[in-house]
């Protein structure tokens, strides 16, 4: 592995397992098995070094679950998948260090930017896969995807930290939104007359809310 590499997953390393806080470019090199002096060789400063760490997780991520994203073409599946995104992130020590990240970011301008890189990175996979849902849904047209995928991703960043906290009441947020993916799919079973009718009520519904 090269010595970049090897900084850059050191860090992601001690971002979940010490917190920003008590990160230096010392302890980072220590994990990596280099010179203190490279990470300075390679990166501007510890934050430059970890803001790029997040995002070289996140690139990472991303990539492994692309094909998978690429086959769902449900909200339920979508839904299931992430309980599975949801686990692996977690064991690879991701949920930590994003925790670590969005406390981080309050202070630090580097570690915002990485946030935002995360969550557009991942919002940007799940919006191509609403986009197609909706395209045979009765809700085309009245959802917008990005907004939709902004949601999901939010609702997932949320439940992940959530569950370090609160394990039961992640579980109840995650059973909640899996009823919603049943709604939305039956839905989509509604016959012709059943779904103009609908499309007609929901438009209504959000044109009131707007002028509200």
């Amino acid at each position: 592995m090269k010595t970049r590499d090897k900084l850059l997953a050191a860090a992601a390393d001690a971002l979940a397992a010490e917190g920003v806080s008590a990160i230096s470019g010392r302890s980072i090199a220590a994990r990596a098995g280099v010179n203190q002096a490279l990470v300075f060789y390679h990166f501007e400063s510890v934050a430059d070094l970890l803001a790029a760490a997040v995002r070289w997780s996140v690139d990472e991520s991303v990539a492994d679950y692309r094909r998978r994203l690429a086959d769902v073409s449900t909200l339920s599946e979508l839904l299931a998948l992430g309980d599975t995104l949801q686990a692996v992130e977690r064991d690879r020590g991701n949920v930590a260090q994003m925790a670590q990240v969005m406390a981080g970011a309050q202070q630090e301008p580097r570690l915002a930017e990485a946030a935002r890189y995360a969550i557009d990175a991942w919002a940007a996979e799940v919006e191509a896969v609403i986009a197609r849902v909706l395209e045979t849904s009765p809700l085309g047209g009245l959802l917008d995807a990005a907004g939709a995928a902004r949601a999901v991703t939010a609702a997932f960043i949320g439940l992940q930290l959530y569950e370090g906290v609160d394990p039961a009441g992640a579980r109840s947020a995650t059973d909640a939104l899996r009823v919603l993916g049943v709604v939305a799919e039956t839905v989509d079973g509604l016959g012709p007359v059943a779904t103009r009718a609908l499309r007609a009520r929901v438009r209504r519904k959000v044109t009131r809310a707007g002028r509200a």
